[in-house]
């Protein structure tokens, strides 16, 4: 059975999506983009201030649902600039430092709001 998953911890979907949704023992989380859930405001910071952000936003969805960092099998990381990222893994690192998730990095010509960074996540308690 399909579940809506959903957060205030999180910021809100900014379209027509889910923050997350879990089925057949698997977490797809959406693409989240470095937005404050407590002020509803764009963090218009460098790539290490939004990559956290980003991460910050999946944790409370994570959470929310049952989940840890730890339950990632999976993420993709969606850069406005490739140049950033070493910078954004020196982040990334501070969340998934053992047994980090597969996960696939690219650059794309913009994302919304002109963010930085944005990154998928799907996670699983199967194992």
């Amino acid at each position: 059975m399909k579940r809506v998953i959903s957060t205030l911890k999180a910021p809100k979907a900014i379209a027509t999506y889910s923050q997350a949704i879990e089925v057949n023992g698997f977490l797809f989380i959406s693409g989240q983009i470095p937005i404050n859930p407590e002020t509803g405001k764009f963090i218009d910071g460098d790539i290490k201030e939004q990559t956290d952000q980003v991460l910050k936003n999946i944790g409370a969805i994570l959470e929310s649902a049952g989940y840890s960092y730890k339950d990632v099998i999976k993420t993709t990381c969606i850069l406005s600039d490739i140049s950033n990222y070493s910078q954004m893994n020196e982040i990334y690192l501070n969340y998934f430092y053992t047994a980090s998730p597969a996960r696939a990095a690219f650059a794309v010509k913009g994302l919304p709001l002109n963010a930085l960074i944005e990154i998928e996540a799907i996670a699983s308690k199967q194992s």
